[in-house]
């Protein structure tokens, strides 16, 4: 099995924590500060695996150019927006219109990889990337068709159309990550995907901190003062972050991504072993979709 397979999975799975964790804060933080947590306590954690990657194992740390210092910005601020955007869908409507509308993300990303990286994808990748997105549609409604149609057919609710404006947003950031990577000729994918990852997260946390200084100033005390629950979103926010990095740094991005829609599996996974509730035929049914378009997706690449 390839190596950026695991990774993916990880990766979706501490996302999937954070996103959680995320959206219970949001009862103490505005949506600007809901996501600059995911940033100030994951940028000390990202620079920290970087420095025991240099110091503790003697790796060298890559030539970092001008060039790779512009596209690690353009990643940085789309995934602060995209974040922004996908919080402020689920504030707007509910999780599972934000979910399902988000998730266009991997569409967008299999277009950007086509288009702009050079790295097309076969039909049965596209194929799986749909059939993926079913499962996702069916999985965050909890296995209701009749809320499927709802969710799908209410387009023009501005809850549908944040989320699939941060599904494309989302598509530049990793786009844009993939091609940070190529950009860095040294060292193994270890390092040259921490590396990426701390860039990216120590601009973040600057541009971010310079904004809500701005505009929203009682917001970092707030941060500071629910540091408590605010840090595990940091720690899965980074943990996730680098998964993602380094599984795009072995992989076209829209695979990985793609892949990733497993996150929504976890969440079924969890709902049936933790709190012991009885999974319908409609949750069944999109696991097995998500799952049967990651298979397709695999063989297709």
């Amino acid at each position: 099995m390839p190596l950026w397979i695991p990774i993916t999975i990880f990766a979706a799975l501490c996302q999937n924590i954070r996103t959680t964790m995320q959206q219970k804060i949001r009862g103490v933080l505005s949506v600007d500060g809901a996501n600059f947590v995911r940033y100030l306590y994951g940028a000390p954690l990202a620079l920290g695996a970087l420095a025991f990657l240099v110091f503790g194992t003697g790796r060298q740390v890559p030539h970092i150019t001008l060039a790779f210092l512009g596209l690690v910005t353009i990643a940085g601020v789309a995934q602060i927006v995209a974040t922004s955007l996908m919080i402020h869908a689920f504030s707007l409507r509910n999780y599972a219109v934000g979910t399902v509308y988000s998730k266009t993300e991997t569409v967008w990303v299999a277009l950007f990889a086509t288009y702009i990286s050079h790295e097309p994808l076969h039909l049965l990748a596209w194929m799986g990337i749909m059939v993926c997105l079913g499962g996702v549609a069916i999985l965050s409604v909890r296995g209701s068709f009749a809320n499927v149609r709802s969710v799908l057919a209410d387009l023009t609710h501005k809850g549908a159309l944040y989320g699939m404006l941060s599904g494309a947003i989302f598509a530049i950031a990793a786009g844009t990550i993939r091609e940070a990577s190529k950009l860095i000729p040294d060292g193994d994918f270890w390092v040259r995907g921490i590396t990426v990852l701390a860039c990216m997260n120590t601009i973040q946390v600057v541009l971010m901190g310079l904004y809500l200084s701005r505009r929203d100033r009682p917001q970092l005390g707030k941060v500071w003062v629910n540091w408590r629950s605010s840090i595990w979103v940091g720690i899965f926010s980074v943990l996730g972050s680098a998964g993602w990095a380094l599984a795009m740094t072995l992989e076209n991005a829209a695979l990985v991504r793609a892949v990733g829609q497993i996150e929504l599996v976890f969440t079924f996974i969890a709902s049936h072993l933790v709190l012991k509730e009885r999974p319908s035929a409609g949750e069944w049914l999109g696991s097995i979709l998500v799952i049967g378009g990651v298979v397709l997706i695999l063989i297709g690449r």
